[in-house]
């Protein structure tokens, strides 16, 4: 009669737990990437000259056709978008940020955007728009 100890050492480790954990990092590194890639989906403004203000570390506020604010693609109320601001400006005073706002929001909720950016003195900053079609 033959008796399994509890005792004796693996001869092989089962790496499948491990391999379930990579996936799930992957695919929510995946997601968490393009969020913040993409931002929120608005209708830009047509102008015929458009500029890249594509420095690193510039923030993007986005305003919705509805008039909610974003800061990133995450939904932010203006007070939390005020204190916000001012923490990335504490830790980067040549903070850059660019408004997105949809061509149909109303002109009140973009001055009201800039009016805080001038508060927290933030002086670089730019309007997002897109190119209009030559005519």
């Amino acid at each position: 009669m033959h008796v399994q100890q509890d005792n004796q050492p693996y001869d092989e480790i089962n790496v499948t737990p491990m391999l379930d954990l990579a996936y799930v990092l992957l695919v929510i590194f995946i997601i968490m990437t393009t969020a913040s890639v993409q931002g929120v989906k608005v209708d830009l403004p047509k102008t015929q000259a458009t500029a890249s203000l594509a420095k690193p570390g510039t923030k993007a506020v986005t305003i919705n056709q509805r008039g909610d604010v974003f800061l990133d693609a995450y939904p932010v109320t203006m007070e939390q978008l005020d204190l916000r601001l001012a923490q990335y400006r504490s830790a980067n005073p040549a903070l850059s940020i660019v408004i997105k706002g949809d061509a149909h929001v109303q002109y009140a909720r973009v001055m009201e955007v800039m009016e805080l950016l001038k508060r927290n003195e933030i002086t670089s900053l730019g309007l997002a728009t897109t190119r209009a079609a030559p005519r």
